[in-house]
């Protein structure tokens, strides 16, 4: 493993950051004092910053040379509402708030990049180092492009990097096409007619016909979907009556679709929407159908994934360079992929071996209370960051 001596030195101060940032876990959109401590840390090492994109996004700016050509290195920065079931010291100390899915790590490993570029600068043109609100939950990436994001820099390409517990660690993972999937929220109400438990005969039970709703859109992704599109379509929640006596006036079902391509997602949404009319009206009930898009597909371009791959078989040898599982869960960094070139890589954050006394005692997977990210992996990350910028931005 070729890492940067001058990075692994710094290391561990800048773990020290990140558990400080672990500590204090900021929801989305509410990220000010994340962004104080990146604007103040940037700031310490005579980095150029703007702030306030999308409310709490910081851009750092580090110049040299005299080329035109830009690239932008992402770190998302918020945190999830959950409890934090670990004990340890930088436990988040806000009740019911965590830096569950490793944010504060990738904070870490571009502000560890960051530190180095400024010192060094071996490359000719701009590195924009993009900390970003709201990935969890408000799309920050793309309101961040709303608000001018790739106006203000002009950048030729962007990359993420986003640690993954499922990868042993010591490896990396990237690969061209869809790697991560789209998001659309659903919500259907279901209006039936109340009455006496007793004498259902006299009632439209919202209740039955939810359950042949939720069975008939189950035959949507095995029947009506070509089986080499991949898609995923889950109820989440059914919400009805108060008593056990009494047959409720209406039922509320909701949920999400997953997909790597709009056409199927269209197709999922039409066929939800006809099954549910239907349905209901056979029955006898009325229906009020919402299909929400929230996330895109995140989709790697294949150019920009090749050289992320040869950047981190340069530090790691390819025979610990994966190939990039595509997840169905979502990420914003599609939108700025749908703006310019660019890829998303995996960075593997091992076992959860790694955790201190005091964890918790679920798994150490992304979004589980038990979770920390693997302060041993900010100096591979910020390696690939320097040296992808540094490749990209080469006079060759």
């Amino acid at each position: 493993m070729k890492l940067i001596e001058a990075i692994e030195a710094a290391a561990p101060a800048i773990a020290e950051l990140r558990k400080r940032l672990h500590a204090r876990p900021e929801l989305s959109f509410e990220e000010h004092h994340t962004a104080s401590l990146i604007v103040a840390t940037l700031q310490s090492w005579g980095i150029e910053v703007h702030y306030g994109l999308a409310g709490t996004g910081v851009v750092g700016v580090i110049r040299n040379g005299t080329s035109a050509r830009a690239v932008g290195l992402r770190a998302d920065m918020d945190a999830l509402p959950m409890q934090e079931q670990n004990t340890f010291a930088h436990a988040s100390i806000h009740p019911g708030k965590m830096h569950g899915c490793g944010h504060d790590g990738h904070v870490a490993m571009l502000l560890a990049a960051a530190q180095y570029l400024a010192r060094h600068r071996h490359f000719d043109g701009t590195v924009y180092l993009i900390f970003q609100p709201a990935e969890e939950d408000g799309a920050g990436g793309r309101v961040m492009i709303k608000d001018g994001l790739f106006e203000r820099f002009p950048m030729d390409a962007v990359f993420g990097l986003h640690n993954w517990p499922e990868l042993p660690a010591g490896t990396m993972a990237v690969s061209p096409g869809p790697v991560m999937a789209s998001c659309s929220d659903f919500h259907l109400h279901i209006q039936g007619k109340g009455n006496h438990a007793a004498m259902p005969h006299l009632s439209v039970d919202p209740l039955p016909i939810a359950c042949q709703v939720v069975l008939g859109w189950q035959t949507i992704v095995s029947r009506n979907r070509n089986p080499f599109d991949v898609a995923a379509l889950s109820v989440t929640t059914i919400n009805a009556g108060q008593a056990s006596n009494v047959i409720p006036e209406n039922c509320s079902l909701s949920g999400t679709v997953r997909t790597f391509d709009h056409q199927v997602t269209r197709l999922i949404e039409q066929r939800m929407r006809e099954l549910a009319e239907h349905t209901c009206a056979a029955y006898g009930a009325s229906c009020r159908f919402e299909f929400v898009h929230t996330y895109v597909p995140t989709v790697n371009h294949a150019q920009e994934a090749e050289l992320a791959r040869a950047v981190m078989s340069d530090i790691l040898g390819e025979q610990h360079v994966l190939a990039q599982q595509p997840s169905l869960a979502s990420e914003d960094f599609g939108y700025m992929l749908q703006q310019k070139p660019g890829a998303y890589a995996f960075i593997a954050n091992g076992n959860g071996s790694h955790r201190l006394h005091g964890h918790g005692l679920g798994a150490c997977e992304l979004h589980n209370p038990s979770y920390d990210f693997n302060d041993d992996i900010i100096s591979l990350g910020a390696t690939y960051w320097v040296r992808l910028a540094e490749r990209y931005l080469s006079d060759a």
